[in-house]
């Protein structure tokens, strides 16, 4: 018969044996250090001053006191040492780093997670929350391929719900592109987190739409007029208009209102000219009143013309004529349609 424990190594007390009371408290001893581990250090010196009760980890080449026991447990006891070689798989909690650990054997490591780990919650480098239970501060996030592939997957409950990725800039929301509110797919942005403009939408069906891009038709209230030459025309209806065009000032000739740009950017303009009669004639679009756009000329009773062209936010466009001709205004007559390329 063995005169030790097999898994603590904890001394028998044998027949006929004398001060049986060193042995139990020898075991006492062991008891105590193994029991509710707690390394105070990882060393190869003993430290200058021990409290007792103190529990080390002695690091190979250990000198003084401590030489020819590394890779034990030191365990400061009654103002001497202790040393206890400790079995694979036996867990500390190591106050260096604040953790529990596993002894593998030669070291003392982290003890490892499940294979499958179910969590409320998850924070790294953050602190998460029951809103956002999987927080990440970092310079970086990388999701790889397993394989061939790799999908990242946001589902929603219904149709009404939300499956987006969102945006933000100071916590505070900025785009936003995903499933928000229906079926379809949307880019969102906002200048304040509050009110939101879908700048693409595409129906499940795959058709595209662009609710704030600029674009309009505008015309003069349907009717004819014979324009001076020289004079200013301008616009009273905008039968389809989007992305912010309006109607600024009442030109000083009283013939409508000019055409105020909303965006600054790359424009495809159209006009459409339809004169009732004409001596010669021409009407050309004008920027700020100061620069032709495109232009028509001649006799034809139905003209049209169509560039592309630079605006900048605030532009005005009215209508400048010459000749002389009774022309035709309205919606599919004397008209300029424009839109953001």
């Amino acid at each position: 018969m063995s005169d030790k424990t097999v898994n603590l190594a904890l001394p028998y007390l044998m027949p006929a044996q004398a001060q049986k009371h060193v042995t139990h408290n020898e075991a006492l001893q062991t008891l105590d250090a193994v029991v509710q581990l707690v390394i105070t250090a990882h060393l190869a010196n003993p430290p200058a001053a021990p409290n007792e009760g103190e529990c080390f980890w002695v690091l190979p080449g250990a000198t003084d006191a401590w030489a020819g026991h590394s890779e034990r447990l030191a365990l400061r006891q009654d103002g001497a040492w202790i040393f206890i070689a400790p079995r694979t798989g036996w867990r500390g909690f190591d106050r260096i780093d604040g953790r529990l650990k596993v002894f593998t054997g030669s070291v003392w490591d982290e003890c490892p997670l499940p294979a499958d780990i179910r969590l409320s919650t998850l924070g790294i480098g953050a602190t998460a929350d029951p809103a956002n239970r999987l927080a990440v501060s970092a310079p970086a996030s990388l999701f790889t391929h397993s394989g061939d592939d790799h999908r990242l997957k946001i589902n929603k409950a219904a149709p009404a719900n939300t499956a987006s990725l969102l945006f933000q800039s100071g916590w505070q929301g900025k785009a936003e592109m995903g499933l928000a509110g229906d079926d379809r797919f949307a880019i969102k942005v906002s200048n304040d987190g509050g009110a939101w403009k879908t700048a693409l939408s595409i129906t499940p069906e795959g058709r595209v739409e662009m609710g704030e891009r600029p674009l309009v038709r505008a015309a003069r209230t349907s009717g004819t007029l014979s324009p001076a030459a020289g004079s200013t025309t301008g616009f009273d209806d905008l039968h389809l208009a989007a992305g912010g065009f309006v109607l600024g000032a009442a030109l000083a000739s009283g013939q409508g209102h000019a055409l105020v740009v909303p965006a600054g950017g790359t424009y495809l303009v159209t006009l459409n000219v339809d004169a009732e009669t004409s001596s010669g004639h021409g009407v050309a679009l004008r920027r700020n009143d100061t620069n032709d756009i495109i232009a028509v000329n001649g006799t034809d009773s139905t003209q049209s013309s169509t560039a592309i062209t630079t605006l900048v936010q605030g532009d005005t466009l009215t209508l400048r004529h010459t000749g002389t001709a009774q022309l035709l205004f309205g919606y599919g007559h004397t008209e300029v349609s424009a839109f953001l390329l």
